[in-house]
């Protein structure tokens, strides 16, 4: 007994028909997908860098907005119960050889068919299990990343309010080494000024006291003439 017919297949279909690519290129990613559920088609196809991976994923959308829209199923309940690739046209075309020769260039497409079913109930708490723990990991794994990221943080802050708190010690110390310099500068120059006072007081005084014995001295040469 056959299998179902591609026409009678079960579930919600898409199809994209006269693609410019050869049906073996796009069987190669169909087979990727098949049997998945639809998240998981769709990281599948995201990280695929065949060129059909593209088109197959926007293929992959336009089948669950059927199904969402028309038969009013769940997206996170389906999956791709059946995916293939079927020859389309081909354009032969033809281009000079040597010799008066031509070679045969076939330009090949094809129909590419996706369909999506919801799974079973058991499929699906098995797929909302592995999903809720993948949640749980991966918050797990944003607070510790969170949390470094707060410890690094507050570790720089510290090391740049230490660094803070010796600029401003080290600028205090500079100040006061100032302050102490200003003073003795003062200091010294307060000896010398009173220095240069008692210099000029004893300069005066023998100034004076020159003065008074040169008087003296007139007087005495006066008084001689005199007599």
């Amino acid at each position: 007994m056959t299998g179902p017919k591609t026409n009678e297949r079960e579930g919600t279909r898409a199809v994209l028909r006269h693609f410019h690519m050869s049906a073996s290129k796009a069987r190669v990613v169909l087979n990727l997908i098949r049997g998945e559920d639809v998240n998981t088609a769709r990281d599948i196809l995201a990280n695929t860098t065949r060129e059909a991976a593209e088109v197959i994923g926007k293929l992959l959308a336009s089948a669950v907005a059927n199904a969402a829209n028309n038969d009013s199923q769940s997206a996170d309940e389906l999956y791709v119960s059946a995916a293939f690739a079927d020859e389309g046209p081909t354009m032969k075309r033809f281009s000079p050889r040597a010799r008066g020769r031509a070679g045969r260039i076939n330009k090949r497409s094809t129909h590419i068919t996706v369909i999506v079913s919801r799974m079973d109930e058991d499929r699906i708490e098995i797929v909302r299990a592995a999903r809720s723990a993948q949640a749980a990991s991966s918050r797990t794994r944003r607070v510790a990343s969170s949390r470094r990221r707060a410890d690094q943080q507050a570790s720089v802050n510290k090391r740049e309010a230490a660094a803070a708190a010796a600029a401003i010690e080290a600028s205090e110390h500079d100040h006061e080494l100032d302050h102490d310099v200003e003073h003795d500068h003062e200091m010294d120059t307060t000896a010398v000024n009173e220095n240069e006072v008692i210099e000029s007081s004893e300069s005066s005084e023998s100034i004076e006291s020159d003065a008074d014995a040169e008087v003296t001295a007139s007087d005495d040469t006066t008084e001689e003439t005199n007599k």
